[in-house]
């Protein structure tokens, strides 16, 4: 039986059409790093084909950004008056108008900004790293974990309505949890099979995590912060007697809201960043490498899938336009996309119904004063809460500076609707009533607010996509394949929901396909090479 060669290329090509994964043959042949997190190069340019992108976020200009690369003809419409999406800086002179309230704009100071969408990038995000590096996009540290950050739980509690130090509570409960299992083990109350050298070192090691003394006893120590500072001379500084276990356990401390370890969690895990300046840095600078081909306040009314391409209805400003193309590329919010009228199959369009998107808001802080610095020593990180605000950001960045923006509540779910449900400045007045139990500066150092409902936003409506472990197997892989000509693209297609890099993968995944798709085609029909008549 004679054996035909295969060439890779015509390997790559018909990989490709089988399962829409030339990306992931060419991972296969090892003609691409297994991570992808370098210049994405797919082999082969195509010209003469256009595609239409829906949606200026990260995910869609970054797929017309490589798409452009290839060879493709892109349009991308943006129903927003600006790019980004979800990725948004406000600054001095920023817009917003929800559903329900009227538009506000930024009275920020010139310089001044908070991250209303994503303000952080894990260190292993490589793709979203790589994408600041190939965009010029200059970032720095982004400080998640902050131990003298604090706690507050409004309640009955001898701790309730008391700021508590973050580093007070961890540690405290450290001592308490390891003096038990300690005292358990050496005690042969647990029903471990060890040797007596294993329980040795077991025992050791719980002493050193939770700091206890030689009789296996937890004594508060210079891990949870003194009372009074270390110094010069007779100052050895004064460590106050740990917090009771009872009244941990009575004040709400210990609740799933406070006790949250950051540093545990893998995506939260040190080190992180953020880009410099603000996140939406990034979009911009996406934006620059796509002069003509972004049109903004293109708001999209129809998906059509037609004979051999697309067609894309939208209007600009009330002026009703129309455009078709061999095919599309939709990154909108899934709230959005079921808004408008289309012909996608069942599949694809009961799970655009069906999948929920997160009630989430926040509100940025001007104050003429840095107080959190100056007063407490809080250099970023959350303080975390019990009532409507649920957290609290402190900037990391220009630290030591004169004026900044807190974060003065991040909230999710039932917190975020009641809140998204008041006025503006109602929102103002809710954010300043409660950050003043904590930090009673807000007072006098207040100047100006901005807050953002993303559920409440328009062409986002949402903060980002849920899904469950039943409806990954069902909804979630209706956006796997393309419906006809139209492929799907964005954090709500990806294990990456709220991150950045869930929008960068997904357009790299989506362009791979695309270009399949096209490369395929040629391969399957080409020139006689003779001419016509």
């Amino acid at each position: 039986m004679e054996v035909k060669k295969v060439s890779r290329r015509a390997f790559l090509h018909r990989s490709g059409a089988v399962t829409g994964g030339m990306y992931a043959a060419m991972m296969a042949l090892e003609m691409l790093p297994s991570a992808p997190a370098h210049a994405f190069s797919l082999p082969g340019a195509v010209a003469g084909k256009r595609i239409i992108i829906l949606g200026a976020g990260l995910a869609g200009m970054t797929a017309a950004y490589e798409l452009t690369k290839l060879g493709y003809s892109c349009t991308v419409l943006e129903a927003r008056d600006r790019i980004g999406g979800r990725c948004w800086s406000v600054r001095k002179g920023s817009t917003q108008q929800e559903v329900s309230n009227p538009t506000q704009t930024s009275q920020l100071d010139d310089g001044l900004y908070f991250n209303a969408g994503p303000s952080r990038i894990p260190h292993h995000h490589q793709l979203t790293l790589h994408y600041c590096r190939e965009l010029g996009v200059p970032i720095e540290i982004y400080n998640n974990v902050n131990e003298g950050a604090y706690h507050f739980s409004e309640g009955n509690g001898a701790l309730s309505n008391k700021k508590i130090r973050i580093r007070e509570v961890h540690n405290d409960m450290r001592g308490y949890v390891t003096e038990m299992l300690a005292k358990a083990i050496d005690q042969h109350a647990l029903d471990v099979s060890m040797s007596t050298e294993d329980v040795s070192k077991i025992i050791e090691y719980l002493r050193a995590e939770g700091g206890l003394d030689a009789d296996k006893l937890y004594k508060a120590s210079a891990r949870r912060g003194y009372v009074e500072a270390p110094g010069a001379g007779d100052k050895p500084g004064k460590i106050a007697d740990p917090h009771t276990l009872a009244d941990l356990l009575q004040s709400g401390l210990l609740a799933p809201d406070f006790y949250n370890v950051a540093e545990y969690t893998y995506e939260l895990q040190m080190t992180m960043f953020q880009a410099k300046g603000g996140m939406d840095n990034i979009a911009k600078a996406l934006e620059k490498k796509l002069p003509g081909i972004i049109k903004t306040q293109a708001v999209v009314s129809s998906i059509q899938n037609v004979e051999n391409g697309v067609k894309v209805k939208y209007a600009v400003k009330g002026v009703a336009q129309e455009l078709t193309a061999d095919a599309c590329i939709c990154t909108l919010p899934l709230p959005v996309l079921s808004n408008i009228d289309h012909n996608f199959s069942s599949d694809v369009s009961r799970a655009v119904d069906f999948v929920p998107y997160i009630q989430t808001g926040k509100i940025g802080l001007q104050f003429k004063r840095r107080f959190w610095e100056e007063d407490e020593n809080i250099f970023g990180g959350i303080t975390h809460t019990n009532n409507d605000l649920t957290q609290i950001f402190y900037p990391s960045n220009d630290y030591l500076g004169k004026k900044g923006v807190l974060i003065g509540y991040y909230n999710f779910n039932d917190k975020a609707k009641k809140v998204g449900a008041l006025t503006l400045k109602e929102r103002e007045q809710l954010a300043l009533e409660k950050g003043s139990l904590i930090h009673p500066q807000y007072k006098n150092e207040f100047e100006t607010s901005f807050s953002v409902s993303w559920h409440l936003t328009p062409y986002s409506l949402g903060g980002w996509a849920l899904y469950t472990g039943d409806t990954r197997q069902s909804l979630y892989k209706a956006f796997a394949k393309p419906d006809r000509q139209v492929y799907f693209a964005g954090e709500h297609t990806t294990y990456l929901n709220a991150w950045m890099a869930g929008a960068f993968e997904s357009a790299r995944k989506t362009v791979a396909d695309v270009h399949a798709r096209f490369t395929e085609q040629r391969l399957q029909y080409p020139s006689s090479g003779k001419s016509g008549g």
